[in-house]
């Protein structure tokens, strides 16, 4: 029995074709054109799942997860007002997928699934508190609690992206100011590092320049890093997780930025929350998110239960 795991992000779609949780039996990314609205983007999701379910049996296929992101409401199926996501206002996913391909479809914020994912199969396996931190295009976070993915009240829990952490800060795309997201993300990245460049440069280039000595590139990457690591403090402090694992893009600059957040969170968090936690890269790369995904079909559809994956 197969499971499609789906990924929607700001800037890509990744969707794969599963089995045994983590097998991948056939995958495919393509990228978001998230200014085109949603129902180009859900036209393109679609496409990717036809994609990966070529050859397979429908009555073989449990169901589809999708991961998008966040604020959403799971239960309803429903996209509220995703920031990275243009145009994007209480759009039901969920049931837009269903209707269209005709297998059930569950859908979740993005960074639980990844949570879901690593808590299960990765770099947090065997931990009860965990937070799962994606550090992209936006900055979002999955909570677990006592070996339970947690949602708060109406679902939208774990919107880290949005703390403030300088109310002074730039412009987010939340309307706020000085959000983390703002301040720590792949988009703010970019665009500091065009400021002080005077071109356009992606996050990823900036990620090269600073491997290769680039000292303005290098600036604007620990700009990012300790604000980051500011926003950690605040998690740590608040839930005392054993493991914080990152992943997304941002997470790929390498061993260096795990060893400065660890150290600022050693140094200003609480003691006894401080040393009790590791920040960790995600393990299951830029699979965490397809991963996850694909274990939504096979979870309880009230609770979520992560101890309930096969």
């Amino acid at each position: 029995m197969y499971t499609v795991g789906v990924d929607v992000g700001g800037t890509k779609i990744s969707a794969a074709l599963l089995s045994d949780g983590t097998r991948i039996h056939s995958a495919v990314e393509v990228a978001t054109e998230a200014e085109h609205g949603p129902d180009h983007v859900i036209a393109r999701i679609v496409a990717c799942v036809k994609r990966v379910l070529q050859g397979v049996n429908p009555s073989q296929v449990v169901g589809i997860g999708i991961g998008a992101p966040g604020p959403l409401d799971p239960q309803a199926g429903v996209v509220i007002a995703p920031p990275n996501l243009p145009g994007w206002r209480h759009v039901p996913l969920r049931d837009r997928i269903q209707e269209v391909l005709g297998i059930s479809a569950w859908l979740d914020n993005d960074a639980n699934v990844a949570a879901l994912a690593e808590h299960r199969f990765g770099a947090a396996r065997g931990a009860s508190h965990v937070i799962y931190i994606t550090v992209s295009t936006g900055i979002g976070a999955g909570i677990i609690i006592g070996g339970e993915l947690y949602r708060g009240q109406s679902g939208v829990a774990g919107e880290i992206g949005h703390v403030v952490v300088n109310p002074a800060g730039p412009p987010c795309q939340c309307g706020r100011r000085g959000c983390l997201e703002a301040l720590a993300s792949g988009t703010a990245i970019a665009r500091t590092a065009t400021q002080r460049y005077g071109r356009p440069v992606t996050a990823a280039e900036v990620a090269r320049l600073a491997s290769a000595g680039d000292a303005v590139a290098r600036a604007v990457l620990d700009e990012a890093i300790e604000n980051l690591g500011w926003g950690l403090v605040s998690v740590v402090n608040l839930l005392n997780p054993a493991v914080v694992v990152i992943g997304g893009g941002v997470a790929q600059v390498g061993a260096a930025m795990f060893d400065k957040l660890n150290a600022i969170v050693r140094r200003q968090a609480l003691a006894g929350a401080g040393d009790a936690v590791r920040i960790v890269p995600a393990s299951l790369g830029r699979q965490s998110g397809v991963i996850g995904a694909g274990c939504l079909p096979w979870l309880d559809g009230r609770t979520r239960d992560v101890r309930n994956t096969p």
